[in-house]
């Protein structure tokens, strides 16, 4: 049974982190509501932590009030854990979009469980930037 936690070695922590995944992203998927950014892991990287890293971008511009953020970002960290799996080793950045906080918290979850999927078919295949606008 694969491991399902999100701890500290699942997490993109640092600011130096945040950047190299925004500076030099392979790979995108984007949607009305967030934008998932990708890099595979450098060798050294990999070989500290062999599994996917996630960090999070929900702004007060775009969902104004904490408990909308907060709630946005507990479902996109549970639906990584449930989907990291399937995932190969690379860092992702969640960007959320405006109305983000306003989708029903299983349209959020679908869209996101489709939007891993994307993500690791066009890290398979070296595909740059395609962007998903379903909606």
């Amino acid at each position: 049974m694969p491991d399902r936690a999100f701890g500290r070695d699942r997490r993109l922590r640092k600011s130096g982190e945040f950047q190299s995944v925004f500076d030099r992203a392979d790979c995108r998927v984007s949607h009305k509501y967030f934008i998932l950014l990708a890099r595979a892991q450098s060798p050294v990287e990999a070989v500290c932590s062999s599994r996917p890293r996630l960090g999070l971008v929900v702004g007060k511009k775009n969902v104004k009030l904490a408990v909308g953020r907060n709630r946005v970002k507990r479902l996109v960290r549970e639906s990584f854990r449930q989907n990291q799996h399937s995932l190969p080793s690379i860092d992702i950045i969640f960007v959320a979009r405006r109305g983000v906080d306003q989708v029903p918290g299983r349209k959020l979850g679908h869209l996101l469980q489709q939007s891993w999927l994307d993500l690791a078919e066009k890290q398979k295949r070296g595909k740059s930037n395609p962007d998903r606008n379903a909606g």
